[in-house]
């Protein structure tokens, strides 16, 4: 069996028995991106030279008897939106295609004191803005199942790289879905922890108040494993929790006994597809066969969880992308071009006496503020400022984000009431199988809708996972959804492990040629 078969849990004790060396783990998994991600395009940057060095300090490490940290010598990939000061943070922007953090974020700095060795850089929705990875200005990213089909968004590349097997873990990071979706999508696992459970410090900003940072595996245990190096208090992130970080690899065995599943009857209503309303209820009964009650719960805010989150998220986006002006840092128009181009109007208007003209041109700034952001954000992108602008708009704001605010502390106290009664809540992640990339692409209604069953999540600050629980007739992954309290990822950890002990769902593997 090669290193890259493995899961991270068996490679990390390969590892450390000696059976094999960071440095043969990071060759190998370097030669399956050389020969499988011309046809995924997961990868923006692949790091080869540093990540071989890192590897070779882990090695010569543990030869010296040095103390290791908990990954040493585990090959990472992290989506292009946390920053890195090894080399450009894009967010898949044209905006930011020169950017070079001058530090880390708290989730790469502490991968890199575990010695995780950091492999690249993945793919997204520009600014994490998207459900497909269509977004990205560089690249498209496929769906390794079906290459002619999206591995979902935003967090795509990182979803597409560990199916493929180019990775053995990847980063990503979940505003509305962007973990679990495409985990679904891919047939991987992905959770969106608690929000405030892992710093946001050095995570570009989408929208503040719902951006959550994330693991991506083949396993249950896998995600454990690599939670535990990314939960924990920041004192620089003021939405941090002051919260212990368990061990949550060491509870994982411990069947969840008497465990409450609750299933929400919304969920399961007009335009979930049959094959995945068969697979998720198929997981269901798996877990009934395991001792869990199963009892149907409701969620009655949940109709209005997209568009609550589609007015909060883009006025949050509006907000922080309004730094993105060309004169501090990121893209900047062709000055010289712009102001021969201002110079040539300004002529014009003068010989024809236009003085009214005159007046209302722009002065050399402000176009260069325009130009810059036009030039710089793609076409989503520039929807949701605009969308989030007039959010807040001046005789709009109390009758859009004031108003969304309130109905997201109902979606919230929906859950808490549900909580009393169940442990955990199981659902679909997605209403459908993974689409045809440019299905979509032409009606943003339509996309935005793919997030049904994840945005109350966000919106609620809860932690959720994404498992395998199936195929479709075409073959394509269908993911089951699992819910539970906030800082209970143990709890969901455990139930989500369990369902897999169970099934054989998240072993099966692409045909990669």
């Amino acid at each position: 069996m090669s290193l890259a078969e493995l899961t991270a849990s068996e490679l990390l004790d390969s590892l450390a028995t000696g059976d094999a060396t960071a440095v043969e783990a990071t060759q190998e998994y370097l030669a399956l991106i050389e020969q499988r991600d011309g046809a995924i395009g997961a990868f923006l940057r692949v790091d080869a030279e540093s990540a071989l060095a890192q590897a070779a300090e882990v090695d010569r490490k543990r030869a010296a008897g040095e103390e290791l940290g908990p990954l040493a010598g585990l090959p990472i990939a992290v989506k292009d939106v946390l920053c890195d000061s090894a080399g450009t943070t894009t967010c898949a922007s044209r905006m930011l295609e020169t950017f070079r953090p001058p530090y880390d974020a708290t989730v790469v700095a502490n991968l890199k004191t575990a010695d995780a060795v950091l492999i690249g850089r993945l793919n997204m929705d520009e600014f994490a803005m998207g459900g497909s990875t269509e977004n990205s200005a560089y690249q498209l990213t496929r769906n390794p199942w079906d290459v002619a089909c999206t591995p979902g968004g935003s967090s795509g590349g990182s979803a597409a790289c560990v199916a493929a097997g180019m990775a053995p873990l990847a980063i990503g990071t979940d505003t509305g879905g962007s973990i679990r979706q495409p985990a679904g999508l891919c047939g991987v696992v992905g959770l969106k922890p608690t929000y405030g459970r892992v710093s946001r410090y050095g995570l570009v900003a989408f929208a503040s108040s719902l951006d959550q940072v994330g693991p991506m595996a083949r396993t249950v245990r896998d995600a454990a494993l690599l939670l535990e190096t990314l939960a924990g208090h920041d004192p620089r992130d003021a939405t941090s929790l002051e919260a212990p970080v368990p061990q949550y690899t060491a509870t994982l065995e411990k069947p969840l006994e008497g465990l409450r599943l609750g299933v929400v009857k919304e969920h399961f209503g007009p335009g979930l597809d049959g094959e995945v309303e068969s697979a998720v209820r198929a997981a269901i009964a798996q877990y009934e066969s395991m001792g869990a009650t199963v009892r149907e719960i409701s969620l009655p805010h949940s109709k209005y969880a997209v568009a609550t989150y589609y007015v909060i998220a883009p006025s949050e986006a509006s907000s922080n992308l309004a730094r993105y002006d060309g004169a501090h840092y990121g893209y900047r128009t062709d000055q010289a071009a712009m102001v021969a181009e201002l110079a040539a109007e300004r002529k014009a208007l003068a010989e024809a006496g236009d003085e009214a003209g005159l007046a209302q041109l722009d002065t050399a700034l402000v176009r260069m503020y325009r130009r810059s952001r036009a030039e710089g954000f793609g076409p989503e992108v520039k929807r949701r400022i605009m969308l989030g602008t007039y959010a807040l708009s001046a005789g709009y704001y109390d009758a859009y984000y004031l108003k969304a605010l309130k109905v997201r502390r109902l979606i919230r106290q929906d859950f808490d009431q549900a909580f009393e009664e169940v442990d955990l809540i199981a659902g679909p992640v997605t209403a459908a199988p993974a689409f045809k990339l440019g299905a979509m692409v032409d009606d943003p209604l339509a996309m935005y809708l793919v997030d049904l069953y994840t945005v109350s999540a966000n919106l609620a600050g809860l932690p959720g996972i994404s498992i395998p629980c199936g195929f479709s007739q075409g073959g394509l992954p269908i993911g089951l959804q699992l819910l539970a309290p906030p800082l209970e990822e143990a709890r969901l950890l455990r139930g989500a492990h369990m369902y897999q002990q169970t099934t054989d769902w998240h072993q099966r593997r692409p045909a990669m040629n």
